[in-house]
């Protein structure tokens, strides 16, 4: 039986990172809706990022507003989703709280070999490898005043979801 998720989360971290990976088995662990980022980008985001030209924060806006709203709106039917979602700055995060204090962010971090290898051995339909420099670079880790749990990308996802299910004791809703 699992155990009911009472907090949104958001798996972040950069492109490689397994943030898809991970979230669909916390929400699988969870019992819960899972979400992925990516498919709310808008159509000009995605074809910007195929090109191989890094978003900035006029188009991460929008999105991350989207991402905002579908979090909120579950809340409101009383519903905690887990969603992938990049969230490399700060201020994206708070974006994202704007919509739902209660958020918990759940960063995917680890060596920067491991991931880049990790991408390297994927195919992702707009993503490409030569953004990953950008990504690393933008990546603000969480603050210790922000709601969040940092893991080490190197463990394997169960390992991981057990984590989060006895971090999750710290966080009110």
């Amino acid at each position: 039986m699992s155990e009911v998720l009472r907090l949104p989360l958001v798996v972040m971290g950069v492109s490689g990172s397994g943030k898809s990976t991970v979230g669909a088995a916390l929400a699988a662990a969870f019992g819960a809706p899972f979400v992925d980022g990516d498919d709310l980008h808008p159509p000009e985001n995605t074809r910007k990022m195929a090109e191989g030209r890094p978003l900035d924060d006029e188009d991460r806006a929008p999105w991350l507003d989207r991402i905002g709203s579908r979090i909120a709106a579950e809340l409101a039917e009383g519903v905690a989703i887990v969603v992938a979602c990049s969230a490399l700055r700060r201020r994206y995060r708070e974006q994202l709280a704007a919509h739902a204090p209660g958020i918990v962010f759940v960063h995917l971090a680890g060596d920067a070999g491991l991931i880049a290898e990790r991408q390297r051995d994927r195919e992702h339909e707009f993503m490409p490898t030569s953004l990953f420099a950008s990504q690393l670079e933008a990546l603000e880790p969480l603050g210790d005043d922000e709601r969040g749990i940092v893991l080490d990308v190197g463990r394997a996802p169960a390992d991981l979801v057990e984590d989060v299910r006895e971090a999750l004791g710290r966080f009110r809703a």
